[in-house]
């Protein structure tokens, strides 16, 4: 009978912080707290905002402690995902589950008690979007799992917006398609890199599934489509002619960058890894742009 390794508590620690994928998670709220700032005309105030950011990264981490425990099989036959918790035994299943379910819970109690109703309603229904329709549902069976499925991925927008309003608007739906259209060409581009590990998985990301050429037109389309959401975003939240200035430039870049993406070439999954940094650097900046822009109003 061999007797369990017993895992040292600091490494155990580590583990549930792995569990929640904080650097995606840093990525969600990028576009919280730009969306709490049009939604109130100016900063928040500190009570609402830390609520809305601290619930959401719980939330966030526990959509994600959840997903690992659903694709423990997965994680098992790729790479890039050899070393988290639950695949080398830092953590077992139970102790995932409870997990993510306590600071799921702790999260939807935040915001019922510090934001809006609404803005508790929509956190629970992102943790259930991601975990139920995308990884139970999509992520398996279909190439276009990331573009339905990477919806959830955009409630932040709608969530940071009703803990300020207990309600939606125009500007709220535009800056929601930024999001949504942003996320297809930003994970086809990491899913170039790791193609093989998906390919060994059986996951039909695009890049598996699809030729270059297919994977090119459907990421310039949603380039394109993104850089019109921002565009309109703008003008829907009347910001300066500055601001949309500094919008096109930015989407011109994005576009130029795409335009590197060329089917036979020898780089193809280095310029794939360009544009995956890139798109991260654009929401960002993009962010910070709406938030100054709104603030000098």
């Amino acid at each position: 009978m061999t007797i369990p390794t017993r895992v040292p508590v600091q490494e155990k620690a580590r583990g549930y912080l792995d569990l929640m994928k904080l650097r995606v998670v840093e990525l969600l709220l990028i576009s919280t707290l730009p969306a709490m700032v049009l939604a109130n005309k100016g900063l928040p105030g500190w009570g609402v905002t830390l609520a809305a950011i601290g619930g959401g990264t719980l939330a966030a981490g526990s959509a994600n402690a959840f997903n690992m425990v659903i694709e423990k099989d997965l994680d098992q036959l790729m790479a890039r995902t050899a070393k988290r918790p639950l695949v080398t035994g830092v953590l077992n299943t139970p102790e995932a589950f409870i997990f993510a379910s306590f600071i799921g819970i702790l999260s939807l109690v935040i915001f019922w008690l510090f934001t809006t109703p609404m803005a508790t309603l929509l956190t629970f229904i992102a943790i259930a979007f991601y975990v139920v329709v995308y990884t139970m549902g999509l992520k398996r069976r279909t190439a276009q799992n990331i573009v339905w499925g990477g919806a959830a991925g955009c409630m932040p927008v709608f969530i940071g917006w009703a803990a300020i309003t207990n309600s939606l608007s125009v500007s709220a739906l535009a800056f929601f398609l930024v999001i949504f259209f942003w996320t297809p060409p930003h994970f086809w581009a990491l899913a170039i890199k790791y193609k093989d590990d998906y390919a060994a998985a059986g996951v039909p990301m695009l890049p598996v599934v699809a030729t270059r050429a297919r994977v090119r037109v459907e990421m310039w389309f949603h380039t394109i489509a993104m850089i019109i959401s921002s565009i309109v975003l703008i003008e829907t939240a009347k910001l300066p002619i500055w601001a949309l200035i500094i919008t096109v430039a930015l989407g011109l870049v994005f576009a130029y960058q795409l335009l590197q993406l060329r089917d036979n070439s020898d780089s193809y999954a280095k310029t794939a890894g360009k544009i995956f940094h890139w798109s991260i650097t654009y929401l960002s900046l993009y962010s910070v742009l709406l938030v100054v822009a709104q603030l000098v109003i």
